[in-house]
């Protein structure tokens, strides 16, 4: 299977629709207060940017980075289609972020995932990528909902 990455500005139905769709997910398996998911008009903004990967037609799933400083960035709306999980999707489009950062010159990638079991393929998938737990970042809190990790870049 061949997964291919491309830059998305998010005016396309499809790319939108994914978007959605991953807030819907959040918004099933965390309450709303520790949802987040950036919505589209945030991903749209000068400071993000934004992945789909495609398999021949197919929209199989959406990454971003989200610029924090001129070191740190944030792994943002990680996203696979059901129809897609476990086929390495998820891991093609973190590898390109990471390859993106460090082209960028950025120094340490962090993200929040969730807690449930329902993230555990998630959180399983950042460890073996060099991604340690941390203490919240950024803006964050402390939150029983939220898993914090970090990664050094070189």
């Amino acid at each position: 299977m061949r997964i291919v990455i491309r830059e998305d500005d998010l005016t396309g139905i499809e790319s939108q629709s994914i978007v959605r769709e991953h807030m819907t997910g959040m918004l099933e398996n965390t309450p709303i207060e520790s949802v987040h998911a950036l919505p589209l008009d945030k991903l749209r903004q000068a400071h993000v940017t934004f992945w789909t990967a495609w398999v021949g037609v197919e929209l199989c799933g959406c990454g971003a980075l989200q610029t924090l400083d001129q070191y740190h960035a944030e792994v943002k709306s990680m996203r696979t289609r059901e129809k897609f999980l476990r086929q390495g999707v998820g891991q093609a489009v973190l590898s390109h972020i990471v390859t993106v950062a460090c082209a960028r010159g950025l120094k340490r990638l962090s993200l929040e995932t969730g807690s449930a079991e329902s993230f555990a393929a998630a959180r399983s998938m950042y460890l073996r990528n060099g991604f340690e737990i941390c203490s919240p970042f950024g803006d964050y809190k402390l939150d029983p909902h939220s898993v914090f990790m970090t990664k050094l870049l070189k």
